[in-house]
């Protein structure tokens, strides 16, 4: 039996297959590989699968993984040990996102991606489900899509609901409705 995380490397091989198109808008370059929560442990053992198909289809790969963005921004905050003892006081927390963590996080991907993507380069975004809490996907994906000449592709845990083009992280935050390109499992 193929697991849904094969089905989705196929989804995006296939995709793959279409020429990119010049002069789309940022927006236009954005994928969202949307995936069951429960399959994170199948899709993080199987993200090469997804560079070999990108390279495959002669385009270059840069993986970001965010998983551990949070933890790395904190230990380097000054007063991290006050933060610990009382979390509510961590400056900039407006609308449910750490306002400085996510210009912070953007601006560190957006070096990166400055450094080493071009215009035939897949930027593959991984860990963004634990941004939960902390940051919203769409503040990221704002932040860093116009830094990305090829395209990015984010590795996203949740639900898309085509009706409304609304996606839900970890089926658990309300959902946003973001003109991104959905690739889905299909069953």
């Amino acid at each position: 039996m193929t697991s849904k995380v094969n089905k989705l490397v196929s989804v995006y091989r296939r995709h793959l297959t279409v020429p990119w198109q010049a002069g789309l808008a940022a927006i236009q370059r954005v994928i969202f590989a949307v995936y069951d929560k429960a399959d994170e442990l199948r899709l993080r053992a199987n993200v090469d699968e997804f560079a070999l198909a990108t390279q495959q289809a002669g385009k270059q790969w840069l993986l970001l993984d965010v998983t551990n963005a949070f933890p790395q921004w904190m230990a380097a905050q000054e007063y991290r040990e006050a933060y610990f003892e009382s979390p509510e006081d961590l400056a900039g927390y407006q609308t449910g996102e750490l306002i400085e963590f996510i210009s912070d996080l953007n601006a560190t991907l957006k070096t990166r991606i400055a450094a080493e993507a071009g215009p035939d380069t897949v930027v593959a975004l991984l860990g963004v489900g634990t941004l939960f809490g902390l940051a919203r996907v769409s503040s990221l994906v704002e932040g860093i899509k116009d830094a990305v000449e090829g395209r990015l592709l984010v590795f996203f845990p949740g639900e898309y609901h085509l009706e409304n083009h609304t996606y839900r992280l970890l089926d658990a935050r309300d959902g946003w409705n973001y003109l991104a390109i959905p690739l889905l499992a299909q069953e």
